[in-house]
């Protein structure tokens, strides 16, 4: 569970920061560029993070390197999922259903919500009242409320 959880909410931040790096450039939009990238970088940090823990506790395991590391990789399958709903908000104006500025807006919203779940989640897995989960939940949606603000005051 606790990968799960992590993988949930490392993929939301860097989902969010990554959606509120775009629509700031100069030049033509290109949704369905941006909704890749978006999705390469997050299966990246997954295979850096899965790959760093792997050779972090590699005098710990008796597996061979590779065998350890590709199976520590496949475990961070929950930061890419929990960046999908981005990813799809961006594609989704690549389709034209909507423009990419109200794809990104769109993406953070999501993001920020999942952030209070993550951390509502988190919090009742660990027996907390729902008083006090919700609290957590809180504080875990100004990581989200954070970017949104950066988002704002930079563009």
């Amino acid at each position: 569970m606790q990968r799960f959880l992590f993988g949930g909410v490392y993929g939301s931040v860097l989902a969010s920061a990554l959606a509120a790096a775009l629509g700031g450039e100069h030049g033509p939009l290109d949704p369905g560029y941006d909704a890749a990238w978006v999705l390469v970088a997050c299966i990246a940090a997954a295979a850096a993070h899965g790959y760093a823990h792997a050779i972090a506790h590699r005098t710990a395991d008796a597996a061979p390197v590779t065998t350890s590391a590709v199976r520590s990789m496949l475990t961070e399958w929950p930061l890419v999922v929990a960046a999908l709903p981005t990813v799809a908000a961006l594609f989704g104006s690549y389709l034209e259903w909507w423009g990419e500025e109200g794809a990104i807006d769109v993406a953070l919203t999501i993001n920020t919500v999942a952030l209070f779940g993550w951390g509502l989640w988190s919090a009742r897995a660990a027996g907390r009242s729902w008083p006090a989960s919700c609290r957590v939940g809180c504080v875990d949606a100004l990581l989200g409320l954070f970017i949104i603000a950066a988002n704002v005051l930079t563009k």
